[in-house]
């Protein structure tokens, strides 16, 4: 069976939770439900479709991103990945939660599995290759499977580009990681966005105002 990207869209951040399936084994992506409904969303597609969860990636540590952590973590029970120049990032959600509305919000200890730029990944018959790509955080990286698209979170997004004002966040450096790492895909390469509607590496070469700076 051909590889499926299933898209949810969960909190008030609008973060866009990615499974990543092939009809048997599967990985979720930044899963950020919040409510008990995303929760049960996102559990119910996964017993649905009778999958199983070999591991949660994350391609960075902010709050919208991990906000389904834990749950993940006690409902599936799979390894969690992420970057360890993103320790931090995640270690310090539990101390603003608050101020954006998540009393909720469950604490949930740092991944113990590691992610390395070059790293390749093999989960059943799923493959990635981990891309670091920094700017928008310290630790983020991109997934890249073969089969022709990206798990990118938070460096592209269609028509725009992740927000650097955020600790960790840097313009340059996402400019680098953008140039040097992205925009060396084959074109027709399709981006799955952390926020917003996926896009293509042509479509961003071409019209992306990262260009402007």
């Amino acid at each position: 069976m051909s590889i499926q990207v299933q898209a949810f869209t969960f909190n008030a951040f609008q973060e866009n939770t990615y499974v990543v399936h092939n009809g048997r084994d599967a990985v979720i992506f930044d899963p950020g439900c919040y409510a008990r409904q995303e929760e049960a969303i996102l559990f119910e597609y996964v017993q649905i479709n009778e999958l199983k969860v070999h591991a949660t990636l994350f391609t960075h540590a902010h709050i919208d991103h991990i906000l389904g952590a834990s749950f993940c973590q006690k409902q599936f029970g799979a390894p969690s990945y992420l970057h360890p120049d993103d320790h931090f990032t995640w270690e310090s959600v539990k101390n603003y939660a608050h101020l954006y509305g998540f009393e909720n919000y469950k604490e949930v200890e740092i991944p113990s599995q590691l992610l390395f730029d070059q790293q390749t990944l093999q989960f059943g018959a799923l493959t990635f290759k981990v891309f670091h790509t920094p700017g928008h955080s310290k630790g983020h990286v991109v997934f890249y499977n073969e089969q022709g698209f990206l798990i990118n979170g938070d460096v592209l997004f269609n028509g725009s580009f992740g927000r650097v004002d955020l600790p960790g966040g840097d313009l340059e450096t996402l400019k680098k990681s953008i140039f040097d790492v992205m925009f060396k895909f084959p074109e027709q390469t399709v981006v799955y966005c952390g926020h917003g509607t996926q896009t293509t590496i042509g479509q961003e070469k071409n019209t992306n105002y990262i260009l402007e700076f």
